[in-house]
């Protein structure tokens, strides 16, 4: 039982008969019909719940190379249903404080409120794993830059993040569409900013042929996200996780894609270029730091001299705090694009105003920021919301599946 700690399966259990019993108590109260049959129901729907919270419990560790997929859909059925029945305990609790006299009978309000409002909760999470994660969407985003070359004015990059295929199992019809939605863009280049896997990389079998038919003029490259590791299965010896890496690195390179792992390329137009660089995933707590960004451009670890250099550069590094910790105050990187956040893949968007979870965990979330820095150098930060999902195989409100068409113009 390694995926769920002992006291947490007990609180499972113990939020799991309460509510049960809770809604039961008031079925006996205010049904006035059938209410029999409706005890029964509800009775027998509660015990399949209790088997299903038992069922997950006992799921097979990390360790073992079952997939999560059952585990993970099995979570989230139990979540759909408990969340709008904790919804209505809350409203008619509440209406219990409050119950007002009707026709000589006290009339508990809240059961009316909540009723309607937990089968739409249940339909909001519904919908946003059979639809909301399936839509995808093209941002469009212009990069304003006196320093870009003049043969790069409208030189067009499209990125896509986080893929993690894993989530999909054998099922690549979600990924084709992606592949080929990108390739409609007819970009000059695509990046991809990490995580293309959940746990290992033997995830990415079915989806190697689908993700080599991706196509631009200067090419794939991709840097490796903090899933992309192998951190997160329990490998019984170390070489079995170094043989995970190498198949990644292997398999990349076969679909032809460029990986930069802490490295950087120059891409030429007519005698003009810019620098595209790369870092492995600079991670912060409980995440490993892969990433060594003065290696990558400089090829020294120890010199970072050349990273203000007045060349127009792009840097691809999974995680944003990498540029809000590093890059941005050190460098005159002019554009870095990242991922990680998913918007924990949950945005609402109200009168133009965006909001999500993920603003307490990341200061930069989703979309473009800006900084400059004491030295005046103005850097900028693309953060991709992905095109995949983790935990939960759902999306909600507008944090659709992202693709990011990026147009480079130069300011002169």
């Amino acid at each position: 039982m390694r995926e769920f700690s002992v006291l947490s399966i007990i609180l499972f259990y113990i939020f799991t008969i309460l509510t049960d019993c809770y809604i039961l108590r008031d079925i006996l109260s205010y049904c006035r019909y059938r209410k029999k049959a409706a005890v029964w129901s509800y009775s027998v729907s509660s015990v399949l719940f209790w088997g299903l919270v038992t069922v997950i419990a006992f799921w097979p560790a990390a360790r073992e190379s079952s997939s999560l997929i059952p585990l993970m859909w099995m979570i989230y059925t139990y979540f759909s249903v408990y969340v709008a029945k904790l919804l209505y305990v809350v409203f008619s609790a509440v209406g219990r404080l409050f119950r007002s006299k009707r026709k000589g009978r006290r009339v508990n309000y809240g059961v009316y409120a909540g009723i309607p409002l937990s089968l739409v909760a249940f339909i909001f999470m519904w919908w946003g794993a059979l639809f909301t994660r399936n839509e995808i969407v093209v941002e469009n985003v212009t990069v304003v830059s006196g320093r870009l070359p003049q043969k790069f004015n409208g030189y067009r990059i499209v990125q896509f993040s986080d893929a993690h295929v894993g989530t999909w199992g054998n099922d690549t019809s979600f990924v084709s569409r992606l592949v080929d939605r990108i390739n409609s863009l007819d970009p000059d280049l695509i990046v991809f900013t990490g995580d293309v896997v959940n746990r290992e990389t033997s995830e990415m079998e079915p989806f190697l042929s689908v993700l080599s038919r991706l196509k631009a003029r200067d090419g794939v490259y991709s840097v490796l996200g903090n899933h992309d590791y192998g951190d997160y299965m329990d490998w019984s010896f170390p070489s079995e996780r170094d043989s995970n890496n190498a198949l990644m690195r292997m398999w990349q390179r076969q679909i032809g894609w460029r990986m930069l792992n802490n490295g950087h390329t120059f891409i030429s137009r007519q005698g003009d270029s810019i620098a595209l660089i790369g870092v492995e995933n600079w991670g912060e707590p409980p995440f490993r730091q892969y990433g060594r960004l003065a290696e990558a451009y400089s090829g020294n670890s120890e010199s970072a001299s050349n990273l203000r250099d007045g060349r127009f550069k792009i840097l691809l590094s999974h995680n944003p705090e990498h540029w809000n910790r590093e890059v941005s105050k050190t460098t005159d990187i002019d554009l870095t694009l990242s991922g990680h956040t998913h918007a924990m893949q949950m945005v609402f968007k109200i009168f133009g105003y965006e909001w999500s979870p993920s603003k307490w965990r990341y200061p930069q979330w989703k979309g473009m920021y800006e900084r400059v820095s004491e030295k005046g150098d103005t850097t900028r930060l693309y953060v991709n919301i992905g095109c995949g999902e983790v935990g939960i195989p759902a999306r909600f409100g507008t944090a659709y599946p992202e693709i990011t068409e990026i147009t480079l113009k130069n300011r002169k």
